[in-house]
């Protein structure tokens, strides 16, 4: 499998690694770090020079109970993070985190290389033209309802099932759309509760009937940190053991916050599975 990345294609054969930048005040971890030109390049920096493939950005935090900020206010902080990244590292494939049409439209047209949208398509409903007009990779994620009320709705009679009926729809439509670069993200913590999250990293093969590339979102997440008792800022071990779970059940891009301990759990997993 191959990603189309600004006319390079990227090849998945080895896991892909997608480097955080959130843009945001109050993200979980990093909230409020990178929210000037000069800490957002050194961020950028930071992530390239680590291993990553992409740098996934984001203005909006889709944290638990998150409030939605203004369609203006994203667009304005996306599209300078992009000038200013590309100003310095011309070659950086960037994706940009909305579930916003317009946001997303601007994005591509100053140069991002994909679109992540934790809706999958459902939040707004022009998004699917922006990204087959552009032919441009996507992420299509599973998520039941917006950030501010998503873990209001975790009742599933079938998880499994269910997501896998969610995606295949959206795929369909994707095909149908013209749109063939696509990406799948279970959605973890997006209205999951914390066992379901499990379940879903557990059984993370069952969504390679789809065949198509999985992205895993799991860095520092409270499904870690909850359950080993401590916080965001200490659940990098944590992460680490997932994240080699994951890549054992199927995943082949991981979005993470800390790049080259992802990539260096890529190449022990690559050796040990391909030796």
């Amino acid at each position: 499998m191959f990603l189309n990345l600004k006319g390079q294609l990227k090849s998945l054969e080895e896991p892909l690694v997608m480097g955080i930048l959130n843009l945001t005040e109050d993200s979980f971890y990093d909230g409020g770090r990178y929210l000037t030109e000069k800490t957002i390049i050194g961020r950028a920096k930071k992530i390239l020079e680590d291993g990553a493939d992409i740098i996934d950005i984001g203005a909006v935090s889709t944290r638990p109970g998150a409030s939605e900020q203004s369609e203006e206010e994203e667009i304005t902080s996306i599209a300078n993070a992009i000038l200013w990244i590309l100003k310095e590292f011309p070659e950086a494939n960037i994706s940009v985190d909305t579930w916003r049409a317009s946001v997303a439209r601007k994005a591509l047209d100053l140069g991002a290389a994909m679109i992540n949208d934790i809706s999958g398509g459902t939040f707004d409903p022009k998004m699917l033209k922006v990204v087959a007009e552009a032919k441009v990779p996507y992420c299509l994620q599973h998520c039941p309802a917006k950030p501010e009320v998503m873990q209001q709705h975790t009742h599933y009679n079938n998880l499994i099932g269910e997501m896998l009926f969610f995606l295949g729809k959206q795929i369909a439509q994707l095909k149908e759309m013209g749109i063939n670069d696509i990406i799948i993200d279970p959605g973890f913590g997006f209205g999951k509760d914390l066992d379901q999250n499990y379940f879903l990293l557990k059984n993370l093969n069952s969504f390679t009937t789809l065949h198509l590339p999985i992205l895993v979102g799991i860095s520092r997440k409270s499904m870690i940190y909850k359950l080993l008792e401590t916080d965001a800022q200490h659940a990098l071990n944590g992460t680490s053991v997932l994240h080699a779970f994951a890549l054992q059940n199927g995943a082949s891009i991981l979005r993470v916050h800390d790049v080259r301990e992802a990539k260096e759990c890529v190449k022990l997993f690559d050796k040990t599975f391909h030796c």
